[in-house]
């Protein structure tokens, strides 16, 4: 029996020896995604390299050890030795996690140090578009492959409704009024933008503690893995209505995209400004802590109005009382058309501002601005609008931009990069070379990197994905000078016209790429499907490569359909719409067969979120709403109308496909000589998202 009992006790020394090490949040991380490395790994803490983090990777006798100058740090260097050395990776479509054995020995000790202070990520509209419906699960898959990808600052809004209403009711606001301000989850990153309010609610109770208890979770996280948060500071946005609850000198904001009403800005210097900034950072402060670093809000976001407004003076006292609540705060700004605005940098302390060069794919204010008028920023892309499908990055553009701003004049204000997608649920290698720019102090050519991408991205080093790769950097992927807003869309998902429009109205349908070489790059990637089988993240590729070609093939035959209609060549029209809806239906046949490109799996996150059978009808249609007119439901010319379209496995089949059919429909009449009714297709799309 004492032998036993001493066994016991060496076993739980043993065990407790293992976990208290250094980086304990890390440590956990490996245990849920690579229990079979975690055994062996050793995290150590050294010092940081002029105030720089950096990583070192060894393997003493049969442990895998990284030393680091912070978790982040720590989980770059796990991450690091799963790619480059067991050919294993985490992503967002797909993760390529099983087990190495042997582990790989690192021949001579590795050593990784970075110039940039911050790794960042998430859009605001991120939220909205990939995440309304995550639940602890998806946090949990997001924030481990934060973690391992370097992040060390990241976008972390959701819980902001309990803020507000709390502050609302603190002012004289019903707890039913001070919901009816906040957005439903799938358009909540658009009020937090200032852009409306309401859309998409009313939220119930429920709605707003499930969130509250869901970012106490993803914070608390985030502590332990080194991610800072930003949250949403107070920057004026006040509901249209205070002004009746209230005496407030405000500026309406007039009507956002598609015919909104914005909410008020409420003048700074105001003493109502004061009062209301204050209760809001101290319930914000009641609900998540004072520990806040960082704090995002823009003004005069997207056209917002500031005549009569001394901007600079506004922005002053925004940031002055975001210190006075949150002292060495940094207020994180959008570097997004002409925001932010001269004026409004002229009135800020700059060394507590981060801009965030937004766009880098297609701009470099941080360049024409002379460093943002000597502000602090970092360098990000945006790649994807609405979370639409489309393979899309200009990848050699990403490493030569940051480059460039590094060797630039403005250096000393370069402080890091970043990923900003409007959705995040594609194009995986975007996010991973980015991020990992970071760590790279010399300038990265993508035709080489590609091929360590490839060997991580599906466990193996094919020569045929090798060279379907390099044939997509050279199309798809490849750094075209090109204006462009977001990947190319498919004319499947367009609302049905004869134009030759985008399919949103910001969107392009121009292939900026030779379509062929990139079919030929994709059939040659198909050629390794016999060695593949069984491998996840390879059917996950083929899938969306295979999409792109066949939405490619859609603007051939939707060209020639509209050529035979006005050619008034019925047998020609009917062959060409009888090939374009043949080509949909196989589209959505393809996409159906796997969860990341089907409809149902979005509609039923959203469905699995409610706890009634009102919540869920609810959010069942905020999900479908987003997908297809957006809102409001009054404007059927509105240009929000696809802006988030998706190529997915049975919203083509219920959707896209039945709109195309009565289109087709009435042209054929038309050709015919019969009475040909336009159909009403908004009264139709607001019918699909009630069903």
């Amino acid at each position: 029996m004492k032998r036993k009992k001493l066994l016991a006790g060496l076993l739980l020394c043993l065990s407790t020896a293992v976990f208290a090490q250094d980086f304990p949040a890390v440590q956990q991380l490996a245990q849920r995604r690579v229990p079979w490395l975690a055994k062996s790994l050793v995290l150590k803490n050294i010092p940081a390299e002029n105030s720089k983090d950096v990583f070192e990777i060894s393997t003493p006798g049969k442990q895998v050890q990284i030393a680091a100058s912070s978790p982040s740090a720590a989980a770059a260097g796990l991450n690091w030795y799963l790619k480059y050395y067991c050919n294993r990776s985490m992503s967002h479509m797909g993760d390529n996690l099983s087990p190495v054995t042997p582990l790989p020995v690192v021949k001579q000790p590795v050593h990784i140090n970075t110039t940039y202070d911050y790794r960042y990520a998430l859009n605001y509209c991120t939220i909205s578009y990939t995440m309304s419906f995550y639940s602890w699960k998806d946090w949990e898959h997001e924030l481990d492959w934060m973690a391992l990808n370097g992040v060390n600052v990241m976008l972390a809004t959701i819980g902001t409704e309990a803020v507000w209403q709390h502050t609302l009711e603190r002012l004289g606001y019903s707890s039913e009024e001070a919901r009816r301000f906040v957005a439903g989850p799938g358009f909540t990153a658009w009020w937090l933008m200032g852009n409306l309010e309401g859309w998409g609610g009313p939220v119930t109770q429920q709605m707003i503690d499930q969130q509250m208890a869901l970012e106490k979770k993803i914070l608390s996280r985030m502590d332990g893995l080194g991610i800072a948060p930003v949250l949403q500071g107070f920057y004026g946005m006040v509901p249209v209505n205070l002004k009746e609850k209230m005496p407030v000198k405000v500026i309406e904001q007039g009507k956002w995209a598609g015919g909104f009403q914005r909410p008020d800005f409420l003048i700074p210097g105001d003493s109502n400004f004061t009062k209301m900034a204050g209760i809001y950072y101290e319930e914000l402060k009641k609900l998540y802590g004072s520990n806040i670093r960082f704090f995002a809000g823009d003004p005069f976001h997207e056209g917002g109005i500031s005549k009569g407004v001394d901007v600079s003076a506004a922005a002053g006292v925004i940031q002055q009382t975001m210190q006075q609540h949150f002292p060495g705060s940094t207020w994180v700004l959008q570097g997004w058309q002409a925001n932010p605005s001269g004026a409004l940098l002229a009135g800020l302390d700059k060394s507590k501002v981060l801009v965030q060069e937004l766009f880098g794919e297609n701009t470099a204010n941080w360049e024409t601005r002379k460093g943002y008028e000597g502000a602090p920023f970092i360098w990000c892309s945006v790649t994807n609008f609405g979370e639409k499908l489309g393979l899309y990055g200009k990848l050699q553009r990403f490493a030569d931009e940051t480059w460039r701003a590094a060797h630039s004049p403005y250096a000393p204000l370069f402080k890091g990069v970043g990923i900003m997608p409007e959705g995040i649920h594609n194009n995986p290698v975007i996010y991973d070379l980015i991020l990992e720019l970071a760590w790279h102090p010399a300038k990265v050519e993508v035709k080489h990197w590609i091929k360590s991408y490839v060997r991580y991205r599906y466990g193996t080093d094919n020569p045929q994905l090798q060279e379907a790769w390099q044939g997509l950097l050279a199309t798809a992927y490849s750094s075209f000078p090109q204006y462009q807003e977001g990947p190319n869309e498919s004319v499947f998902c367009a609302r049905p016209t004869l134009k030759d429009v985008p399919v949103s109205s910001w969107g392009t349908r121009k292939r900026n790429y030779d379509t062929k070489a990139f079919a030929a790059a994709v059939a040659t990637f198909m050629q390794a499907a016999p060695k593949m089988k069984g491998n996840g993240n390879y059917e996950i590729d083929a899938i969306d490569f295979q999409r792109q070609v066949n939405a490619n093939r859609g603007e051939e035959i939707y060209a020639a359909m509209v050529t035979a209609y006005e050619k008034r060549d019925l047998a020609a029209f009917k062959q060409t719409s009888g090939s374009f809806l043949s080509l949909m239906q196989q589209q959505d046949l393809l996409l159906s067969g796997n969860s990341h490109f089907r409809l149902d799996t979005w509609v039923n996150a959203a469905q699995q979120m409610g706890q009634t059978p009102a919540e869920k009808a609810l959010l069942v249609k905020n999900a479908k709403v987003q997908l297809t007119y957006w809102g409001p439901d009054n404007n059927p010319a509105t240009d929000l109308h696809e802006y988030a379209n998706k190529e997915w496995g049975g919203l083509i089949r219920s959707y896209y496909i039945p709109r195309w059919k009565m289109f087709i429909a009435t042209l054929t009449a038309d050709l015919q000589g019969k009475e040909a009714k336009t159909p009403d297709m908004f009264q139709w799309e607001k019918r699909w998202t009630e069903q």
